[in-house]
């Protein structure tokens, strides 16, 4: 077996190189032997206009496109098992990536997920803290301590809308990159994340396709989705009383207060999850059906579309004046 076909690389990479992994069954079948349902999603009901796929499948609309966010870091780390030494809540994370329009799976596409961790400190940008943004202390260590921070929130993201910032550090743990197989199937081993003032409980997601997967590397293609996960308010409340996210002392915005999430649903990137409701410390399974246009470039740089029938439209479009506004 040579090094590209390793299952677990976690090789260091330069941007949008990414070490060609095998294909097929190994993305959907790795991970202690979870299989997800293609049409997992559909927990949140028949979306509006959603018709179904050849194979019975619901065939989800065109999914919530988001900014970037901050904190991206581009094909660091091909894996499906980010996790590193992060403590938290197992988190087995299934996705479907499809075309919108045919609801055929999209194989071959790289898909990225990055998230904080328990604490809410991003990797590679652990000097920024817990606080979301660009603001913020030194980054928590152990055990997080000390009272929630108040008043307004200062040094945000340059640019607004999701301005990039550079990494400052090497860590890079809760980030990684994996193929989708012929069923449009991908999975990741993670743990459920924290939070930090300005935003709820996220994680974000990038689709690429049309690019070349050699021994090489992934060579061109295009980003055609750029979005976020949800989580419900119910496993977050769960999540919290489990260290180390009791620790957590952050403000944290609830689902329905977000500003990033268009309150519609599986369509705006809510997850379906599945776990002991008695013990969620043993791990959660959460899924999605991810609906593309594989034609479309979504890289997330500018501001997020307007939802067009959401309660938290008007949220969004004043989002502008709001540390949660860079969507990190």
């Amino acid at each position: 077996m040579t090094e590209s076909q390793k299952p677990h690389s976690e090789q260091d990479l330069s941007r949008r190189k990414v070490v060609a992994v095998a294909a097929g069954g190994i993305a959907a079948a790795g991970l202690g032997g979870t299989a997800f349902a293609a049409g997992a999603a559909g927990e949140q009901g028949r979306p509006a206009g959603a018709g179904a796929g050849s194979d019975g499948e619901v065939c989800y609309r065109l999914t919530s496109e988001t900014v970037e966010g901050p904190y991206y870091i581009d094909a660091d780390k091909i894996r499906r098992d980010v996790t590193e030494d992060r403590e938290g809540i197992p988190l087995l994370l299934g996705l479907k990536v499809i075309d919108s329009e045919s609801c055929r799976p999209i194989r071959n596409a790289a898909v990225d997920i990055w998230h904080c961790d328990a604490a809410g400190v991003y990797s590679g940008y652990e000097n920024q803290g817990n606080g979301g943004g660009g603001g913020g202390g030194p980054a928590p260590t152990g055990e997080p301590t000390g009272e929630p921070p108040s008043g307004a929130p200062t040094g945000g993201p340059p640019g607004g809308g999701g301005g990039h910032q550079e990494p400052t550090d090497d860590s890079r743990y809760l980030r990684g990159t994996w193929r989708t197989d012929r069923h449009g199937q991908v999975t990741f081993r993670t743990v459920f994340p924290g939070w930090y003032r300005g935003r709820c409980v996220h994680i974000h997601v990038k689709v690429h396709v049309d690019g070349e997967w050699t021994d090489a590397g992934y060579e061109g293609g295009h980003t055609c989705h750029t979005g976020q996960f949800f989580f419900d308010e119910e496993s977050v409340l769960a999540s919290a009383l489990v260290e180390p996210y009791a620790s957590n002392t952050a403000e944290r915005m609830t689902l329905t207060e977000d500003t990033i999430y268009d309150q519609s649903g599986t369509q705006g990137g809510l997850l379906k999850l599945r776990y002991d409701k008695r013990h969620i410390a043993r791990g959660v399974h959460g899924s999605i059906t991810v609906g593309v246009d594989p034609e479309a470039t979504e890289d997330g740089q500018g501001a997020p579309p307007q939802p067009s029938t959401s309660a938290s439209a008007s949220d969004s479009a004043s989002a502008s004046a709001s540390p949660s506004a860079s969507g990190s």
